[in-house]
């Protein structure tokens, strides 16, 4: 298993805010925040979001009128 934060740190592509924060982790809420921020443009620098899984998008979706008409039918 790739240790991505000891990567990221190789890289030397980070400020002196984000090399504690990949050595020390996160203290804060915040601090989890934009962790998770450094590991998805980790994500993006390898190449490893090519293969997420897309938004299903329209497949679940119906306009009121169609909506009130089933209901109308059912009753």
């Amino acid at each position: 298993m790739v240790d991505w934060k000891q990567e990221l740190l190789e890289s030397g592509r980070f400020n002196k805010f984000q090399e504690k924060l990949l050595k020390n982790g996160a203290k804060n809420f915040m601090q989890s925040i934009y962790l998770g921020y450094l590991y998805n443009r980790y994500r993006k620098l390898k190449g490893l979001n090519i293969n997420d899984s897309k938004e299903n998008t329209g497949q679940m979706q119906s306009s009121f009128k169609e909506f009130s008409g089933n209901v109308k039918k059912d009753s």
